[in-house]
C-alpha cells in the first residue's frame, strides 16, 4: 500500500548567526498517521514544525508538501480579551466564514455541540482546548498541527483530549502533527515519535525510542521506564485517502502490567 506523503523533511537544518537553531532533522507525516514530537523546552520542536509547514526559509536540506495542502492549526497560546462578550459561535467565525450547521458539525466532532452559544470566557481548560480544535476542523485539514494542545488542561482532561485526537484521525483520515513535552500520555497516542534536542535524537514506534539510550540519557531512565505504552492491535490498515478499512483493537497498558 502506497502512503499520501503530506509533509516531507530531509536533512533540513536552520542557522541563525553562528549557532543551528536545528539540523539534520529528517521526518514524514503521511495521511491517518499521528506523528509527535517530543523534547526538552528549547529542542526545536516548534522549529521544526515550521520547516516541515515551509513556513520558514532552510539554511540546508529539503522540505516538501504535498499539492494543496490545507492545514487546520492549533496553537501553543491564543491571546484573547477575556473582557470581551465573546460566545463560541462568535470566535468560530472570526477569521473564517462558516455556516450555524458547520460549526455545529465541527463542534459535535469534539463533543462540544452543547457549547456553540456558551461565552468563551466561562469555558473549562480543557473545554476551551475542544474548541480550538473545532476551530481548526472547520477548514476540513489535510493535516492537523497541535502545538502543545492540553495546556492548562489537568490530567483527566489530558487523557480524554488524546483519545478525542485518535478520533479524529479516524473519522477525519488526516495526518496529525504533534507538538509536546507531556512525554507520559503523548507516548501512549502516537504511532511514530520523534525525539528532538536540537536534531534528531531517536525516532520511531513508542516503544523503540522509550527503550533507546539516546532517549533514556535525555530524559532519565526512571521517565523512561515509567511511560505508559500504547498498544495498537493492527487488523486494519489505512486506505490511501487515509481512511480505515476495518476496525481496531487499542488499548493503552503501562509496560509493567503487559502480561
Amino acid at each position: 500500500m502506497q502512503l499520501e506523503s503530506l509533509v516531507k523533511l530531509t536533512d533540513a537544518g536552520i542557522r541563525k548567526g553562528d549557532r543551528w537553531l536545528v539540523r539534520d532533522v529528517s521526518l514524514e507525516v503521511n495521511r491517518g498517521e499521528i506523528v509527535t514530537l517530543i523534547g526538552p523546552n528549547g529542542a526545536g520542536k516548534t522549529t521544526t514544525a515550521k520547516m516541515a509547514l515551509g513556513l520558514l526559509s532552510l539554511t540546508e536540506g529539503v522540505a516538501e508538501q504535498a499539492k494543496h495542502l490545507v492545514i487546520g492549526y492549533v496553537p501553543q497560546k491564543l491571546m484573547i480579551d477575556w473582557t470581551l462578550p465573546l460566545t463560541v459561535w462568535r470566535f468560530l467565525r472570526l477569521t473564517q466564514a462558516c455556516s450555524i450547521e458547520d460549526a455545529k458539525d465541527a463542534l459535535d466532532a469534539t463533543d462540544s455541540s452543547k457549547l456553540l452559544y456558551a461565552d468563551l470566557k466561562t469555558l473549562s481548560g480543557g473545554e476551551f482546548q475542544r474548541v480550538l480544535l473545532s476551530r481548526a476542523l472547520l477548514k476540513k485539514p489535510d493535516l492537523l498541527v497541535l502545538d502543545e494542545p492540553v495546556q492548562g488542561v489537568d490530567f483527566t482532561g489530558e487523557q480524554a483530549l488524546y483519545r478525542l485526537i485518535e478520533r479524529i484521525r479516524t473519522r477525519f483520515g488526516c495526518g496529525i502533527l504533534l507538538i509536546s513535552h507531556d512525554l507520559h500520555i503523548v507516548m501512549s497516542s502516537t504511532d511514530r515519535v520523534i525525539c528532538l534536542n536540537g536534531h534528531v535524537c531517536c525516532s520511531g514506534t513508542p516503544e523503540l525510542v522509550s527503550n533507546s539510550p539516546e532517549f533514556q540519557q535525555l530524559f532519565g531512565s526512571r521517565l523512561a521506564s515509567s511511560i505508559a505504552i500504547y498498544e495498537h492491535m493492527h487488523d486494519h490498515h489505512h486506505a490511501p485517502d487515509g481512511h480505515i478499512e476495518s476496525h481496531a483493537n487499542c488499548g493503552s497498558l503501562p509496560q509493567g502490567d503487559r502480561g
